[in-house]
């Protein structure tokens, strides 16, 4: 989520599908506090299988290939 700076407040921007999916309207009140939670971290065991699992999926590009954004983005 963003926060912006709207007259003299900071607002607390929520995007389309997680209003849709909390119930939320305009107007409506809600409540914003700091979990005690601490956020779950992955082992630097299970980190270095996700790096050797990832590293045996990835493939070299084809030779020549070039991306381009403009294409992309027509799409």
């Amino acid at each position: 989520m963003k926060v912006e700076k709207v007259g003299g407040k900071l607002t607390v921007v929520i995007p389309e599908d997680v209003a849709e999916t909390l119930g939320l309207h305009e107007g409506d009140t809600v409540e914003v506090r700091r979990s005690e939670e601490v956020p779950h971290r992955l082992s630097e065991a299970a980190l270095s299988t996700l790096r050797a699992r990832m590293t045996a999926l990835s493939r070299p590009l084809p030779e020549g290939y070039r991306f381009d954004r403009e294409e992309a983005n027509a799409r």
